[in-house]
């Protein structure tokens, strides 16, 4: 056995880290934007006697929370991406990051309607026209956060039609959004409140709000467990690969197993049996039209002679 340049076989598990880095510094500044903020209405609440702004305040401090949250899986996923722990990179790090904001707004979304109730019972008296202005503020400063979270898709090539999510950076950007929506709100509550008298309008706002916000976060929660569970590779993707290798020879595809391990790369296992074995880098060099598959393993057998040319249906 020949081991003098063993590099020629070895590969690397890193995928995907180095694309975060702008997301990440993108996720920086909005966690900067949004600490300056909620101190802003924390301390314009205290000042102008409204709980809603006070309230408003510590809302976006966790939302800066959940944001430090999505930096640190950033970090953490980048300074680890070569350690041999990991089996298949950090690339799912993201994803987890996802999963954990999902379930903040899913908590954020509790706390505004358990808010909104308390308001239903026992209204507070607010100062309009200093609590608008605020909120005004607070939704620019949400709305440039949004900006500058908005997830790139790029798309090309005749297999390359499949969206691929930064489950983190969408995470932190559903955060900011959740702001947005909740800035909006507020204001139109306070201009119905300040003009016809519709106090009413503030915790019900807050009602809307937390059932939007935890349709956010029941997708979020969906799109993330799936990935972390290996079930986010649609069939028609798997009934693709299988073709693209079935259709050369009498290949078979007697196992495929795919599972994302990064935002945009997929591993893949195919097990493959055929009259005619030939080299794992013949059946790679099939698969080369799917260019997020950045980790395969070919397994191949040899059919036995007196075998029946008709191997009956494949199984994955």
């Amino acid at each position: 056995m020949h081991l003098n340049e063993p590099h020629r076989w070895e590969h690397h598990h890193t995928f995907g880290t180095d694309e975060h880095l702008m997301g990440e510094r993108r996720t920086r500044w909005v966690v900067a934007l949004t600490l300056t903020m909620m101190v802003v209405e924390i301390v314009a609440g205290m000042a102008f006697g409204s709980m809603a702004l006070l309230a408003d305040g510590w809302h976006m401090g966790t939302h800066a929370a959940a944001l430090g949250v999505a930096v640190f899986a950033y970090a953490y996923a980048r300074r680890h991406a070569a350690d041999p722990r990991y089996s298949f990179g950090t690339g799912k790090v993201g994803a987890l990051g996802g999963f954990a904001s999902a379930v903040g707004l899913a908590v954020v979304a509790l706390v505004i309607l358990a808010e909104s109730v308390s308001r239903f019972l026992a209204p507070v008296t607010i100062r309009f026209d200093e609590a608008i202005g605020v909120a005004a503020i607070g939704l620019v400063v949400n709305l440039a956060s949004a900006f500058l979270l908005r997830e790139d898709h790029h798309h090309g090539g005749e297999h390359v039609h499949h969206h691929h999510h930064d489950h983190n950076l969408r995470g932190a950007y559903l955060h900011v959004m959740a702001d947005a929506l909740t800035s909006v709100l507020a204001i139109i509550a306070l201009v119905a409140g300040r003009q016809f008298g519709w106090t009413w309008m503030d915790p019900m706002m807050g009602v809307v709000g937390s059932i939007v916000i935890a349709r956010w976060s029941y997708d979020l929660l969906g799109d993330t467990s799936r990935v972390l569970l290996d079930a986010e590779v649609a069939s028609e993707r798997q009934q693709q690969i299988r073709q693209a290798i079935e259709n050369d020879a009498d290949n078979r595809v007697v196992d495929l197993h795919l599972w994302r391990v990064g935002p945009k790369h997929l591993a893949a296992v195919v097990s493959i049996v055929c009259h005619e074995p030939r080299e794992p880098d013949h059946y790679k060099a099939l698969l080369t039209g799917f260019p997020d598959l950045a980790h395969i393993t070919v397994e191949v057998h040899r059919c036995p002679e007196n075998a029946p040319r008709d191997l009956g249906p494949a199984v994955s």
